[in-house]
């Protein structure tokens, strides 16, 4: 997950402190702002890899594949 630490601010949040302490021993960060930038960018890469999986859906939907099932389960 690549950040870019050129262009950062200061911001001020009213946040958790157990919250981020959680959060902080998940991602195995050293501090509260790395924990930070490490759960940003999940959620950025995570909302980019639900896009690329729909848009990959789409494609396979519009392919007209016929699915067959085999076990008669989802009638």
């Amino acid at each position: 997950m690549a950040t870019s630490q050129s262009r950062t601010v200061r911001k001020n949040f009213r946040l958790d402190p157990a919250q981020i302490a959680r959060a902080q021993k998940v991602l195995g960060a050293a501090t509260e702002t790395e924990t930070i930038i490490r759960a940003l960018d999940c959620v950025i890469s995570e909302a980019e890899r639900d896009r690329i999986t729909a848009a990959a859906n789409q494609r396979f939907l519009k392919s007209g594949i016929v699915i067959e099932d085999a076990f008669g389960s989802l009638r």
